[in-house]
């Protein structure tokens, strides 16, 4: 499946509980929905969620929907609909050829240690 983008809006629906928390769910997803204990709280639920259900989507080889126009969204009294914006990282795997002195493949292998592993914490560590 071909990523459309790497960045996605939503509508998402909040509703508030008797409790003060919110629980939102994504009309265009059915199936993703979370919650916040408050307004703040739920809307980083809602962007996390989102970009989960949009990577699982992805690793499921299914489609994802287009987002449809808040005008167009059905909510019920008390509720109300915002945008959220989830930025989707493509985690797809890509070859790439790495040069290390033979002494430290060497220790690689005696470690059973996954190379390309070992790499990737170290770069995530690196740009984070």
């Amino acid at each position: 499946m071909k990523r459309k983008d790497l960045q996605y809006v939503y509508p998402a629906i909040f509703h508030r509980n008797t409790d003060n928390s919110y629980t939102v769910c994504f009309p265009d997803l059915p199936g993703c929905i979370t919650e916040g204990k408050t307004l703040e709280n739920a809307m980083y639920m809602a962007q996390s969620a989102l970009a989960q259900w949009i990577n699982y989507l992805t690793d499921k080889k299914n489609t994802i929907p287009d987002a449809s126009p808040v005008k167009k969204i059905k909510k019920n009294n008390g509720d109300f609909v915002n945008l959220i914006y989830a930025e989707v990282q493509d985690t797809r795997a890509v070859k790439r050829t790495v040069s290390i002195p033979k002494w430290m493949d060497e220790k690689v292998i005696q470690s059973r240690l996954s190379l390309s592993k070992v790499l990737q914490d170290a770069l995530k560590i690196k740009l984070a």
